[in-house]
């Protein structure tokens, strides 16, 4: 069918269906905002919008006096920027899908946007199209790739003056969000579009239907591109593709719509900070918790990393997603092209989550019981039923709980303290 541009037509299309079972994806926050490296990348609308006094302070104190926020561009050389290294430590991660920020509300653009005169990572700065060269990697890697795009811009002219007419005019629209988002489609053909800067004006100022009716009837990747929900003020968690709903979003209960959480390894900002320390950064259990319970409630855990002005994972992130990426190794099985099971956690611990394929159930729990016997409540037994642990050869032994449900006889030799992680996952074939 061709869709029309209104949201009954467009929320009607079905998700493709690599995104749902992908699960995990890595995000990219990089931009001009990784020079001054501090405070988060809303850097320049806190130091120039906001005029907070501790933006302005660093700023007197690390540079010269009228200092502009271009000046930055120069310094954001991306020098140590290796695309294939990034697309192999992704892999490694186990993602299947991952999301670069190619504009964020500064207006800097990391490709060549021919609507982005002197302001983007072709002409400034790195003088390198940083949104294709890390394309052409993770398509090496056989990675999805996903386009962040920011629809306002902060301090763009063109935007202010729509903003003052109450976005009765759409200059802004016309000469730049639209003709940016038509050719980044064209040229690098995403499979994942996750639009942003939303929040102020209404989806008929951005003209989203038109474009998202263009994408999904006449655009190079219609059958397999996939969108967030951040197409005007209002459509969060109501329209769009898939659901984001708010930035670290956590439902509670399995929601309806398929939706995303996104999450940072750095608790404090999404960009790069050079003061970020040990403790400011998410542990590996944390990290583990979250996936576990985000793809249990049906959504996907997009994981964020800032690289330097330089282009570099810094190595405590780099340390992170690879321990992801070795958990995966082992259990995840449980984890991609599963689906929510008619229990999505044990309310007796509130530390057991369950997936499912098909007739198979997967218990991950999080926490190794004291005296080593699993306790599920939900699952219901068959003479039949086999229970075996991902990464451990053989089956377990199981018995029916007293009550209901069973108790697992878990390998002694595992539990903690050999071995210090967070999740395991016991696989039940032949349970209801």
């Amino acid at each position: 069918p061709r869709y029309r541009p209104d949201w009954a037509s467009l929320d009607a299309r079905p998700l493709p269906a690599w995104f749902d079972r992908a699960k995990v994806g890595v995000f990219v926050h990089w931009g001009v905002f990784s020079v001054p490296a501090w405070g988060s990348e809303w850097f320049w609308w806190h130091w120039q919008g906001q005029h907070d006094a501790a933006y302005e302070r660093f700023v007197r104190r690390r540079f010269p006096p009228g200092t502009t926020y271009a000046e930055f561009a120069p310094l954001f050389t991306a020098h140590d920027f290796q695309p294939r290294q990034w697309a192999q430590l992704f892999q490694r991660a186990g993602a299947r899908y991952v999301v670069l920020t190619t504009k964020h509300h500064e207006g800097f653009t990391n490709w060549g946007s021919p609507v982005s005169w002197n302001w983007n990572s072709v002409d400034a700065g790195p003088h390198r199209d940083l949104v294709g060269e890390l394309g052409e990697a993770l398509r090496e890697s056989n990675l999805r790739y996903g386009l962040y795009h920011s629809l306002m811009e902060w301090f763009n002219p063109l935007y202010l003056a729509d903003k003052q007419n109450d976005f009765k005019t759409q200059s802004f629209v016309l000469k730049k969000t639209m003709p940016e988002l038509y050719d980044l489609v064209l040229k690098y053909k995403p499979d994942l579009i996750w639009s942003d800067g939303d929040w102020e004006a209404p989806d008929s100022y951005w003209n989203s239907t038109s474009f998202l009716a263009w994408l999904y009837n006449d655009s190079p990747v219609k059958d397999t591109v996939v969108v967030n929900d951040r197409w005007g003020r209002g459509c969060s968690c109501h329209h769009g593709g898939f659901y984001n709903c708010a930035d670290k979003y956590r439902p509670g209960t399995l929601p309806d719509h398929k939706w995303e959480m996104c999450s940072s390894l750095d608790k404090l900002s999404w960009g790069y900070r050079s003061n970020m320390s040990l403790a400011e950064v998410m542990d590996g259990r944390s990290m583990i918790e979250e996936l576990v319970q985000t793809v249990s409630l049906g959504g996907n855990y997009l994981l964020n990393v800032g690289p330097t002005k330089e282009g570099v994972i810094v190595p405590i992130f780099q340390e992170r997603l690879l321990a992801l990426g070795r958990w995966l190794d082992t259990n995840g099985e449980a984890i991609y092209e599963s689906q929510p099971w008619r229990v999505q956690r044990e309310n007796t611990t509130g530390t057991v989550w369950y997936t499912s394929k098909g007739p198979v159930v997967f218990a991950i729990f999080l926490l190794w019981p004291q005296d080593s016997v699993l306790r599920l409540s939900s699952p219901i037994p068959s003479p039949g039923t086999q229970v075996t642990l991902l990464g451990f050869g053989g089956t377990l032994e199981w018995q029916k709980h007293p009550g209901k449900g069973m108790l697992v006889t878990l390998p002694h030799m595992l539990s903690p303290p050999l071995l210090p992680r967070s999740g395991w996952a016991v696989k039940l074939e032949g349970v209801k």
